[in-house]
């Protein structure tokens, strides 16, 4: 994967309560590809990540608040899980227009675990399909999305997965995804 994303910029929307492995993983995949990649947020920071919804893990600096991002400045977009994070989120109407931003320009989006709860409060899950962790799949059905029950699953530039046993696979798809657009 080395290269393939140089010159990309790849925004990775999070907050506190952010599961970590699902924060390091894919950016630490982008950038081995090449990307340069910002952590975007509601909050100006740091960012307390978790290990689970218990343990506290590491802190996070904030590189640029959602309030003064613009979605045509990347070329991908990486929401990570944790229980908190998209909980958070899908609840700041500023995070929500930048998802559904994003979506309406057609580049990709990548969402992990719990993340997809935010594509639902966007209206980008409606009429895709999607997979995510087994909790929120009813939100997913609610919100228009075709359910499924797979590591990976990309329709239309968005990609999904379950839960952080499928960083793997996600963290190819969504490097592939960014390399196509």
């Amino acid at each position: 994967m080395t290269g393939e994303l140089e010159g990309c910029t790849v925004a990775v929307l999070a907050t506190d309560g952010v599961e970590q492995v699902e924060l390091e993983r894919p950016r630490r995949a982008l950038e081995e590809a090449g990307a340069r990649v910002e952590l975007v947020s509601v909050v100006p920071g740091p960012v307390q990540a978790m290990n689970g919804d218990i343990d506290h893990g590491d802190t996070f600096s904030v590189d640029r608040r959602v309030t003064g991002a613009d979605p045509a400045d990347y070329d991908g977009l990486v929401v990570p899980g944790g229980t908190i994070n998209p909980d958070r989120l899908r609840i700041v109407p500023e995070a929500v227009e930048f998802v559904r931003a994003f979506a309406a320009s057609g580049r990709p989006i990548g969402a992990i675990c719990h993340g997809p709860w935010i594509l639902a409060e966007a209206g980008v899950a409606r009429g895709r399909a999607v997979t995510s962790y087994p909790s929120i799949r009813t939100d997913l059905r609610n919100a228009g999305a075709e359910v499924l029950d797979k590591e990976v699953v990309t329709d239309r530039a968005v990609t999904t997965s379950r839960d952080p046993g499928d960083l793997d696979a996600f963290c190819e798809r969504i490097v592939q995804e960014i390399a196509r657009y």
